[in-house]
């Protein structure tokens, strides 16, 4: 994988890049639609595509690895041929789901022990076997396994759950570079950041990741319940410390104002289930701000969803016929909003590069944060 800045912002740490995969190019900064389970909920690879204009996909070894199996994804060729998407993947290791969704999980030196919570059938996942399980998958951009540590937590807890993410980095690190890739592309592993909200823990974990020299790096355990400025202080922290010449990747975040805060402060990647996951109960995100479409005050409101006349799908459906598909709980109106949503985050960092390759992303930033944040 290669990576390369075009541009930095004078008044802030944001930048412009591009990430070079076997599966194509990626412009950053850039957000990732989640396909958990090897689908992006409610939309089709075409829309993601055509409409969306998704550059890069997020996979998760978790999901992928109770259903369908590596059995499947190994006859299917990877997931790129199992879901018929030829651009690149991320995957994330699995360790948040294993922490949140699995049942009666034990954290031990050689791994995580668990039961499904799809079956309640035992698993282990260790730092080789996560490796090994996203060799089969296929990603072009995997990750290390972690400890997602919890929020709140107390200090000894934190430092503890950090210690351990190192040590099973160094195992994960020597069984990626001891194994090949099985469908013939390269693939990279990006170590992650822990820590809590501890300065200090943070500052150690950000110079032992950056240490081993890989292709990029993530920050994790974020965005777990924390105080925003919280979250925001830990990104300017761990990216004084992590190399400038490497993309880095804030998980599991967030809000479209996250994600233009993580960009002035030094992120590339983002990705989140919030644009789809709101988007079927009925929130939009727009330029102006945000409309919960259930609201009464739509009903006969015929506009696009956009107010200047734009539409960030080909078709532009108006409010009111949003409104009435997603409080009839018809699936039309969950693909409609989770669409426009996805596709209002790619334009988001589209726009955002835009801005720092011409020089003027603070003023523009700044602008877009209020009207991000209004509800209408």
């Amino acid at each position: 994988m290669k990576f390369e800045i075009f541009a930095k912002e004078p008044k802030t740490n944001a930048r412009a890049g591009e990430i070079t995969t076997d599966h194509g190019k990626i412009q950053t900064p850039i957000f990732m639609p989640v396909g958990t389970v090897g689908s992006v909920k409610g939309v089709n690879q075409k829309d993601l595509v055509e409409d969306v204009k998704a550059q890069i996909i997020l996979g998760n070894t978790y999901h992928l690895y109770l259903r369908p199996g590596m059995e499947t994804m190994q006859l299917a060729g990877g997931l790129h041929k199992f879901i018929s998407w030829d651009r690149p993947i991320l995957t994330d290791s699995g360790g948040y789901q294993v922490f949140s969704l699995a049942e009666n999980r034990k954290l031990k030196e050689d791994g995580a022990h668990f039961r499904s919570h799809l079956d309640g059938s035992k698993h282990i996942f260790t730092p080789e076997s996560i490796v090994d399980i996203q060799r089969i998958i296929g990603a072009d951009i995997i990750m290390a396994f972690d400890e997602c540590t919890p929020y709140p937590c107390d200090y000894d807890y934190a430092k503890k759950s950090m210690e351990l993410t190192h040590r099973w980095l160094a195992r994960g690190l020597k069984r990626f570079d001891e194994t090949e890739s099985i469908y013939g592309h390269k693939q990279t592993f990006f170590p992650i950041v822990q820590g809590s909200v501890f300065k200090d823990l943070r500052i150690e974990s950000a110079k032992t990741i950056a240490s081993h020299d890989r292709e990029g790096y993530a920050i994790g355990g974020l965005s777990v319940g924390e105080p925003i400025e919280e979250m925001y202080d830990m990104i300017d922290v761990v990216n004084e410390y992590l190399p400038e010449d490497k993309p880095r990747y804030l998980m599991g975040v967030g809000t479209p104002v996250n994600i233009l805060e993580g960009i002035a402060r030094g992120i590339d990647m983002f990705d989140c289930v919030m644009p789809t996951r709101n988007g079927r109960n009925g929130m939009l995100f727009t330029k102006e701000g945000i409309i919960n479409i259930k609201n009464v005050k739509w009903k006969n409101e015929f506009s696009p969803i956009e107010e200047d006349g734009a539409s960030f799908v080909d078709t532009k459906f108006s409010k009111a016929y949003l409104r009435h598909l997603i409080v009839s709980g018809e699936i039309l109106g969950a693909q409609i909003a989770s669409l426009h949503n996805l596709s209002f985050y790619l334009w988001l960092v589209g726009e955002a590069r835009e801005k720092i390759l011409e020089g003027s992303f603070h003023t523009w930033k700044n602008e877009m944060v209020q009207n991000l944040s209004q509800r209408l």
